[in-house]
């Protein structure tokens, strides 16, 4: 499997609005997946489970079992990856590119 591929899976999980207000749930603690279906109340328990199953293979979410219950941990490493690989890079050459106008402009 690629580096990609990865990306690829990290995209797809991230481009349904569910999934991400689920990364914004566990962005400050940890959560149980039943308080993560009590606060998406208009969908039933199985749609947020495939949800999660989404954000599991692309490595965004990390499932701890403890007796009955399931917890929910963010892993934020897969988009800090997304940052280092095109938001850093690109956010760069921008203000690079911001930088030579307001100096040429400042010359003139």
């Amino acid at each position: 499997m690629s580096i990609h591929d990865d990306f690829d899976r990290i995209f797809k999980a991230l481009a349904h609005g569910v999934r991400r207000e689920i990364l914004d749930d566990l962005k400050d603690q940890p959560l149980t997946t039943g308080a993560l279906c009590d606060h998406f109340a208009d969908l039933d328990r199985c749609t947020v489970m495939q949800h999660l199953k989404v954000l599991e293979e692309a490595g965004l979410v990390i499932a701890e079992r403890r007796g009955r219950e399931r917890w929910n941990h963010l892993n934020a490493m897969p988009i800090q990856d997304i940052h280092d690989r095109w938001i850093g890079p690109h956010a760069a050459a921008a203000a690079a590119q911001l930088a030579r106008f307001k100096q040429a402009v400042e010359t003139q």
